[in-house]
């Protein structure tokens, strides 16, 4: 089941790699996956009673989460079937953990494994270390620890995983809009020299995301003049980290893991 980003493709092709048959459900705009799919399904969130029914008629024994699924899509979706309905009124709330929940639920009874997202990534998550030619300053390094800590938190409570800051003092913190625009609301709030840290609850669970960063993040910091983006090491996927590095370099910003 693939939202947008491009690590649906990543993922379904590690996925037939390994040996799997792979069916994609493709949500919103999510065309990468058909090159290694035997089948592709347009599908909506407001229509998750015919998912269902395909998933049956598939005979699907295993679902891979990956890409990037927006609460807003539901929302704003207008009429929502009977199947999202009941779903949400199980969980409560349109929240990523309450509707995880559900979701595992609803699978289960099916006899379905919801996967776990990191089997399927290859060595793409974050290591320890600056790979940038800048290091962070001491001042910015206690931005990052103090950063570090408030993602944390942010992330535990289901609010977001990125933080930015500049001299303690918090600019944003990420929400619905995503790490990309939380970094540009940030920098335009605190001006150059920012520190944007991302980071992961100690309880995430992979079946459901894996938290990203990649090139297009790096050129919000760049445009907006940041000093550092650091990533929990170990819990971060960076997608395309070459280009990311390059574009980190060339803004003059310290990129690492911690």
């Amino acid at each position: 089941m693939c939202g947008a980003g491009t690590l649906p493709a990543r993922m379904a092709a590690e996925a037939q790699r390994q040996g799997w048959r792979v069916v994609a459900f493709a949500f919103g705009d999510a065309s990468g996956p058909a090159t290694y799919a035997e089948r592709v399904i347009p599908s909506r969130l407001a229509e998750f009673g015919t998912v269902l029914q395909t998933l049956r008629e598939e005979s699907v024994e295993a679902v891979l989460l990956t890409g990037k699924f927006w609460v807003q899509d539901v929302l704003g979706a207008g009429p929502v079937d009977a199947t999202v309905v009941s779903m949400a009124a199980r969980a409560g709330a349109l929240t990523d953990v309450r509707m995880l929940d559900v979701l595992v639920k609803t699978l289960e009874d099916m006899d379905i494994t919801l996967l776990d997202q990191r089997q399927f990534l290859g060595d793409g998550l974050a290591t320890a270390g600056c790979w940038s030619a800048r290091r962070p300053t001491e001042a910015e390094r206690r931005d990052v620890e103090r950063g570090l800590r408030l993602a944390r938190h942010a992330a535990a409570a289901g609010i977001g995983q990125t933080v930015v800051l500049r001299r303690g003092a918090v600019a944003a913190v990420e929400a619905l809009e995503g790490t990309t625009e939380a970094i540009r609301r940030g920098a335009a709030l605190a001006g150059p020299g920012v520190v944007i840290v991302k980071a992961v609850a100690a309880d995430h669970d992979y079946r459901f995301d894996t938290p990203v960063i990649g090139p297009e993040s790096l050129e919000a910091a760049a445009a907006g003049r940041a000093s550092v983006v650091a990533v929990e090491a170990g819990r971060v996927l960076i997608v395309d980290q070459e280009a990311s590095v390059r574009r980190a370099d060339a803004a003059g910003i310290a990129f690492l893991g911690v």
